[in-house]
């Protein structure tokens, strides 16, 4: 494999503006409207030529937000600032910023929608 393996997310929602607002708080970004008749999508902010892997958050009939086994980790200078606007944010925080040895450090928190995500950084 020439590649990583993974190449797009889709954090799934049940209330599109609460999540929107929840990530781009958190994040400090602005998601961008993805056009799709049949499901309302907007992507984070994505450089093709760059490391890592592009997604959106989406809202779709039939696919319920939470409960599901997967995390996604945003890439962070220090996921301890990040992680501080959690709750402001309206989420809730499950782990703390802590060590994961030589791969830095992790903190895990849940979303407005009930959806687990991870924030990573190198400090």
């Amino acid at each position: 494999m020439k590649h990583n393996p993974v190449n797009w997310f889709e954090i799934y929602v049940q209330e599109m503006p609460r999540a929107k607002r929840f990530y781009e708080t958190v994040l400090q970004l602005k998601l961008e409207k993805i056009e799709n008749p049949e499901t309302e999508m907007w992507s984070f902010p994505m450089d093709t030529d760059r490391f890592g892997a592009g997604g959106s958050l989406v809202k779709m009939e039939g696919m319920p937000s939470g409960g599901n086994s997967t995390i996604i980790y945003f890439i962070c200078e220090n996921c301890a600032v990040e992680a501080s606007r959690i709750a402001k944010a309206g989420g809730r925080i499950f782990k703390d910023k802590m060590s994961i040895g030589p791969y830095g450090f992790i903190a895990l928190a849940y979303d407005t929608e009930g959806n687990m995500v991870g924030l990573h950084s190198m400090q």
